[in-house]
């Protein structure tokens, strides 16, 4: 389709960040810039764009789960539950929503909302007592379980934590209901997220649809399984760009943890989009701070130590064989220790690489980075490592239990974007969905003011940390493209790229980033295609 699209347009590119109109044909942009140009260099069937609000090019989410975000949009609903209270009346709801659904499932719970920050089975067994209750942490990395659900999965007093994870007890050994890390992923996960093919592309259908209405074009998927892989190849879909990174289970056993690099290798060999280009793996290398899994030079307040889900020694290899093999790396690091860690396992491949000779470019990436030392900071852009980070994470309406378990001092430097952007550092924003809203506008929300969208009330983390709008739309559409080596097909509106652009009905740029909680996107163009219209 040819388009002629005329308004205000801001075009995260750098060499001309303003333009007054843009030309596509054949699903290419073929001029960007002024009216008058736009208009001699449109061909005579060009369709008239003519936007009232901003024009931007379509956002390219850094760091999704593409087909949990579909899973989550069937699910009960807890990420703005503020209590127990409120997380029991929504249980209640979908479960008699959902009369004959064999388990009951949820997604989105956060520790702050729960007594003392600690869920149980009994909080659960009081609502729903018949039937298994599985509830994904916001985070994902911590399941919440009843006692059905417990009974299901055959974990007893003498189930072993599984390597990288813990079955949480209480002092008297007893299961509590909290699965965290490798225990939700291994033990609860291949149950609770059984699915028949048509479930999971109703899933995919879901989920892609939703990106298209929030003004998302492009994301890419950072945990590909061969369910997700199966899903996107049967959608075959061509509207929506899938980069995906095949994830690394940790199993303890070196020789199966590299089979699955090379499984990754040949993947990224066969799949070069569309519908799906595999681009690397992903390696989860801690947790979260919530559930005082992520990786800490130091204990958390409480006297938690910090755990490594990868430690060094079992890293490094699996990391060196990715990088001998071309492949990105993406590793989901959120405490100083991951990120340390991750950075001398790449400090090493680097150096390996010079060994040898190779001077193809990788762009690994570490995900996440939610509370870096210091002195760790100005590492990431010398290796050529992208700061891959989710600002919706920042939300400070879900801070404070992850606050508390920092302190005051570690917590003052949590979510660091203007550290990393002052070494150099290239900034690729996300949303990590289904951990939180799928939705750009909201993200830079966050971003450029570092409060939070639902909850006006919420102190803002270190609000001097916040971003100009503009920049902070160029991390979520140019950079995030370019993080994927994607910077020549998508993420700027350029003469020569996709025509991947979204028409807002208001101009956040000009009235202000408070404007992005009431401004919609009107239109969504993909290839010069309108995929949504309001």
């Amino acid at each position: 389709m040819n388009l002629l699209v005329e308004g205000r347009i801001f075009t995260a590119d750098p060499d001309a960040p303003w333009a007054e109109a843009l030309v596509a044909r054949d699903g290419v942009l073929t001029y960007v810039g002024t009216l008058e140009g736009a208009r001699a260099a449109a061909p005579d069937n060009a369709e008239l764009v003519e936007a009232e609000g901003v024009v931007i090019p379509g956002f390219v989410d850094g760091h999704a789960h593409l087909l949990g975000a579909g899973d989550a949009l069937r699910r009960a609903v807890l990420r703005p539950c503020t209590s127990l209270a409120e997380i029991e009346t929504e249980l209640r709801r979908w479960a008699a929503a959902n009369p004959d659904a064999p388990r009951v499932l949820g997604v989105g719970w956060v520790f702050s909302a729960l007594p003392a920050s600690t869920p149980t089975r009994q909080q659960l067994d009081a609502v729903i007592p018949d039937r298994p209750v599985y509830l994904d942490a916001s985070d994902l990395h911590s399941v919440w379980v009843n006692s059905a659900a417990l009974a299901e999965l055959g974990i007893t007093d003498d189930t072993p934590d599984p390597i990288g994870g813990r079955i949480v007890r209480d002092a008297a050994g007893h299961a509590t209901g909290l699965l965290l890390e490798n225990a939700g992923y291994h033990i609860a996960w291949p149950v609770m997220n059984q699915a028949s093919d048509e479930e999971r592309d109703r899933s995919f259908a879901a989920v892609i649809g939703a990106y298209h209405a929030a003004g998302t074009t492009a994301a890419v998927d950072m945990a590909l399984d061969q369910h997700a892989l199966d899903t996107i190849l049967r959608a075959g879909r061509t509207d929506f760009t899938v980069v995906a990174h095949w994830l690394i289970n940790r199993t303890g056993d070196p020789a199966t943890e590299l089979a699955q690099v090379a499984r990754a290798a040949e993947l990224a060999a066969r799949h070069h989009g569309p519908p799906v280009r595999v681009a690397g793996i992903k390696l989860i290398t801690d947790g979260t701070i919530d559930g005082c899994t992520a990786g800490m030079c130091q204990p958390f307040t409480n006297g938690e130590p910090g755990e490594m889900v990868w430690s060094r020694e079992a890293l490094e290899p699996v990391v060196l064989a990715a990088d001998e093999a071309g492949l990105q790396i993406a590793m989901h690091a959120i405490g100083d220790l991951a990120v340390r860690t991750a950075l001398d396992v790449l400090e090493v491949a680097a150096g390996r690489r010079a060994e040898r000779g190779d001077t193809r470019e990788r762009r690994h990436r570490i995900e996440h980075l939610e509370y870096v030392d210091e002195a760790d900071v100005a590492r990431l852009a010398p290796l050529g490592v992208t700061a891959s980070m989710q600002p919706v994470h920042c939300d400070p309406a879900y801070l404070d239990n992850w606050a508390d378990l920092l302190g005051p001092t570690r917590s003052a430097r949590g979510f660091a974007w203007p550290e990393f952007l002052a070494h150099g550092t290239t900034l690729a924003f996300g949303t990590d969905t289904p951990t939180a809203d799928h939705r750009a506008l909201p993200n830079m929300f966050i971003a450029s003011t570092r409060r939070s969208p639902n909850v006006p009330a919420a102190v803002p983390l270190r609000p001097d940390f916040a971003l100009p709008l503009e920049q902070a739309v160029v991390h979520g559409t140019h950079h995030s493209a370019w993080a994927s080596f994607d910077e020549g097909r998508r993420g700027m509106l350029r003469a020569g790229l996709a025509a991947d652009l979204v028409v807002l009905d208001g101009d956040p740029f000009r009235d202000g980033p408070d404007a992005l909680l009431t401004t919609t996107v009107a239109r969504t163009v993909v290839a010069g295609r309108t995929v949504h219209q309001q």
